[in-house]
């Protein structure tokens, strides 16, 4: 068994066969991995971090979920040979030129471009001209039909899309879910991803138009109640299910018209709430960041820097120099 900080050189050679399927997209080996070795401008404004390993081919695998998993590649030389995925594989080109082969027609994906491959379609993939790294999600079908109420998958006929206009949404769930791949991640940014995946995958397949989202105010004030009193705690999709008496999709959508924000996000903001108070106090770092519910320290830090733009050690230092004036 892989785990999810093992790594996988590719062979040098210049071919090589990557898994022929990826499996189910829960499982944590269910597609190829690599390592981006420089930031570009089109990714930075999505928040994309850049790997600190070498520029050498690899595959590395990210944490993942039921249902979802993450991953980074780096390619120079090996191409891979013609497979399919029994998922929705949606990545972002992050480096160099990459090329792929798909329902009968040679595509180029560029940096900051978005491929997004169908389930079950058989594509290959290689270097365009001096190598290509990308980061990728795998999300079971099962995800996307759910999300939408049921009924067929959505099918995007062009593979490659840009990363603003109509593919905005899905270029935004993407890059929040491979801003870093080795942060854990909640059932409830699942479902989040999900939704924002689905309805733009929906959307760019022309299936439907964009439907008006009816908001019951006392329900998704009661999910903001919880989430607010609970925010230290794990929560999962279930309770708010059996809190609010709705499915976690109808949730999400709810709760976003209403709050211009997402549970997941909103109890992540709370969750801050929670250690920049412990911080005022005077606690230590790494305590304040468990008693929060963050995994550990590091993991306060990059959310923290995320969402003031700052790190809490710097908030700190700042916050109790202007209280002794």
């Amino acid at each position: 068994m892989i785990t999810r900080d093992a790594r996988t050189r590719v062979p040098t050679g210049p071919t090589c066969t990557a898994g022929k399927n990826s499996g189910n997209a829960s499982s944590s080996g269910g597609s190829y991995r690599g390592v981006m070795p420089r930031k570009l401008a089109p990714v930075d404004r999505y928040g994309l971090e850049r790997s600190c390993t070498s520029a050498s081919e690899s595959i590395r695998f990210g944490v993942g979920s039921p249902g979802l998993s993450r991953a980074e590649v780096s390619l120079s030389r090996t191409a891979f040979q013609p497979h399919r995925h029994d998922s929705y594989a949606l990545g972002i080109t992050t480096g160099g030129v990459q090329t792929f082969g798909y329902r009968g027609a040679r595509r180029v994906c560029l940096p900051g471009q978005l491929h997004l491959l169908h389930p079950d379609e058989l594509h290959d993939g290689a270097p365009g001209v001096a190598g290509f790294t990308y980061r990728i999600v795998y999300l079971a079908p099962e995800l996307v039909r759910d999300a939408l109420g049921g009924g067929s998958l959505p099918f995007v006929a062009e593979p490659i899309q840009h990363s603003s206009g109509v593919a905005q949404p899905v270029a935004a769930a993407l890059a929040r879910l491979l801003a870093d791949i080795d942060e854990p991640i909640s059932q409830l940014l699942v479902v989040e991803a999900a939704v924002a995946i689905a309805d733009g995958l929906a959307q760019l397949s022309e299936r439907a138009a964009r439907r008006a989202v009816t908001v019951d105010m006392s329900t998704v004030r009661l999910v903001r109640e919880y989430l607010t009193a609970h925010a230290s705690e794990p929560i999962s999709a279930v309770t708010l299910e059996r809190l609010a008496g709705a499915d976690r999709y109808t949730i999400v959508r709810q709760f976003k018209a209403a709050y211009g924000t997402t549970p997941d996000r909103y109890r992540l903001l709370r969750r801050l709430d929670v250690a920049r108070a412990a911080i005022g106090r005077g606690q230590p770092l790494a305590q304040a960041a468990v008693d929060a519910g963050f995994a550990d320290q590091s993991h306060l830090t990059r959310q923290f820097k995320r969402a003031y733009g700052m790190t809490p050690g710097c908030w700190q230092r700042l916050t109790a120099t202007a209280s002794c004036r």
